[in-house]
C-alpha cells in the first residue's frame, strides 16, 4: 500500500471577515467584505492589491489590533507552546526614538515580564541575526532606513512568534536597500534561522510578491475582497529575468485589470467602482496622464506596452501605474487588454498635439465619459449666476460612497475640469463657476 500524504497543517484561518466604514457598522459601506483565507505552516503568503483595498485592515484584524465587525480569526496554537502567536513589522519602522536599538528590540520581551538578563541575551542574538551587530547602543536617528527596518524585524522575531505579519515592510526604502533586506529575510527563512512558521506580507509590488511568496491573494477594492488566489511554483531563489517569472507577473497584471463581469459595469469601459455620478475616481494628475501617453507613444513602445515593462521603464509601482492607465481607458485614450496597455487613435493624437489642442481634446473626453464632470458643467450652464457650491456635489457623491472617496473623486474631477477649462473653481469659496470656461 502507498502511504497517504497528510494534508498541510493550517496555522491560521480567517472566516467571513467584514469591516465597515464609521460607527454605523452594518449600515455602513464595507471596507473589506466576506474575506476568507487559510494560512499553512511553512509558507509565505502575499496580500496583493492597491491602496484602499483593505489589505492592511485585514492584517491588523489578524494581529488583534482591531476587531472585525463580522467574522472570525482563528489561530491554531501548538500544544504546550507559550510563545506569542503573532508579531508584526510595520511600514514606518515604528521605533521609539529615545530608546537605543537594544532597548527597542527588548520592548516586547519586557512587556511579557522576561527577566533582564534573559531578554538582553535574546535581543542581542536577534540583532546579530538580522545583521546589526555593533549597533546595539545606537539610536534610530543614527541609522539609515534599511537599518531601522532591520531593528523592526529584530523586535518582531525576538519574541519567537509562529506567524510574522509584514505590512509593506520595504515600501519606505530605496530600491537597492529594499532588495538587500528582502533577500536577507528570505535567506533567514530558508535557512531555518528564525522561529517563524509562516509569513503573511501585504504589498502592492507585483514583482516583490512573485519573488517572495508561495501563494498570492489578489485583493479587489471597494470593498476589499479576495478576487483571485495564485500559486507560485517557481523554485527559490527566483530570477526576475526568468521567462516563467515574467509570465507570472504579466498574468497578475492581467488579473488586476480584468473588467467587471456585470454588463452594466462593462458599459462604462472603466474599472472604477460605481456607475454614473457614483463612479469613484482616483487622484491622478493631468501631468501623469500626459506623461504616460507620451511614454507609450514614443520609442520603443510605439503605442503599445506590457504593463510590467511600462512599470519598469516609468519606475512606477502597480499602485501608481494602474490608476493612471485606467483613467486613460475611461477617457478613451487607451485600452487595457489583459497585461497590455494600448493607445487608441485618440490617445496617439493627444500625445502628439500641442497644449491648446490637448486641452480641447481632453475637454471633449471629460464631458463625454466622466458623468460627474458633465453634471457640474450642466448645473453651471443652467444657473443664472453660473456658479454652484462644491458642497452640493460632494453631498451627492456621499450618497453613493464614503466621505473619503467622495472628496478624492471631486478633487480629481476639479483638477481635470480646470485643466480642460470646462469650469473654474475657487478654493477659498469652495465654489465652481464659469468665470473662465473653455
Amino acid at each position: 500500500m502507498m502511504a497517504t500524504i497528510a494534508p498541510p497543517s493550517p496555522l491560521l484561518e480567517v472566516s467571513h471577515l467584514r469591516h465597515y466604514y464609521g460607527a454605523t457598522s452594518k449600515r455602513g459601506t464595507p471596507v473589506i467584505d466576506d474575506v476568507n483565507l487559510t494560512l499553512y505552516h511553512n509558507e509565505i503568503v502575499g496580500l496583493l492589491g492597491r491602496s484602499g483595498s483593505g489589505k492592511s485592515t485585514l492584517l491588523r484584524s489578524i494581529a488583534g489590533l482591531i476587531d472585525p465587525d463580522e467574522g472570525e480569526v482563528n489561530f491554531h496554537r501548538d500544544t504546550g507552546s507559550n510563545a506569542p502567536d503573532i508579531a508584526m513589522v510595520f511600514q514606518t519602522f515604528a521605533l521609539f526614538p529615545w530608546l537605543t536599538v537594544l532597548e527597542n528590540v527588548e520592548l516586547g520581551l519586557e512587556a511579557r515580564g522576561v527577566a533582564t538578563d534573559i531578554r538582553r541575551e535574546r535581543a542581542i542574538a536577534a540583532i546579530d541575526l538580522i545583521g546589526l551587530d555593533g549597533f546595539e547602543n545606537a539610536y534610530p536617528k543614527e541609522l539609515s532606513g534599511g537599518m531601522r527596518q532591520r531593528v523592526g524585524l529584530a523586535r518582531a522575531i525576538v519574541v519567537d512568534p509562529a506567524l510574522l505579519l509584514l505590512d509593506e515592510p520595504f515600501s519606505a526604502l530605496d530600491v537597492l536597500t529594499a532588495e538587500t533586506l528582502r533577500t536577507d529575510l528570505l535567506d533567514l527563512w530558508f535557512e531555518g534561522r528564525m522561529p517563524i512558521k509562516a509569513m503573511l506580507i501585504v504589498t502592492h509590488n507585483i514583482e516583490e510578491a512573485v519573488l517572495m511568496c508561495d501563494r498570492i491573494l489578489v485583493f479587489s477594492a471597494n470593498p476589499g475582497r479576495v478576487a483571485a488566489e495564485i500559486k507560485v511554483d517557481l523554485p527559490q531563489p527566483r530570477d526576475r529575468l526568468d521567462p516563467a517569472f515574467r509570465a507570472l507577473v504579466d498574468q497578475i497584471y492581467a488579473r488586476m485589470t480584468e473588467r467587471p463581469q456585470s454588463p452594466a459595469q462593462q458599459k462604462n469601459d472603466g474599472l472604477f467602482p460605481g456607475m454614473g455620478m457614483a463612479m469613484a475616481l482616483p487622484r491622478v494628475s493631468t501631468n501623469s496622464l500626459s506623461g504616460l501617453l507620451e511614454e507609450v507613444d514614443g520609442t520603443p513602445f510605439n503605442g503599445a506596452a506590457s504593463l510590467s515593462d511600462l512599470a519598469e521603464t516609468a519606475e512606477l509601482e502597480v499602485d501608481e501605474l494602474l490608476p493612471i492607465a485606467e483613467s486613460l481607458q475611461l477617457l478613451r485614450f487607451a485600452e487595457l487588454r489583459g497585461a497590455e496597455f494600448v493607445l487608441t487613435p485618440a490617445g496617439r493624437l493627444y500625445a502628439g498635439a500641442d497644449v491648446d489642442a490637448r486641452k480641447a481634446q481632453f475637454a471633449q473626453a471629460l464631458i463625454a465619459y466622466v458623468p460627474l464632470a458633465s453634471h457640474i458643467r450642466r448645473v453651471l450652464d443652467e444657473r443664472a449666476s453660473k456658479t454652484a457650491p462644491a458642497r452640493r456635489f460632494r453631498d451627492e457623491l456621499e450618497d453613493h460612497m464614503s466621505e473619503e472617496y467622495a472628496d478624492e473623486t471631486l478633487r480629481t474631477v476639479t483638477l481635470w475640469g480646470r485643466y480642460a477649462e470646462i469650469f473654474a473653481y475657487d478654493e477659498d469659496a469652495d465654489q465652481f463657476s464659469l468665470e473662465d470656461p473653455a
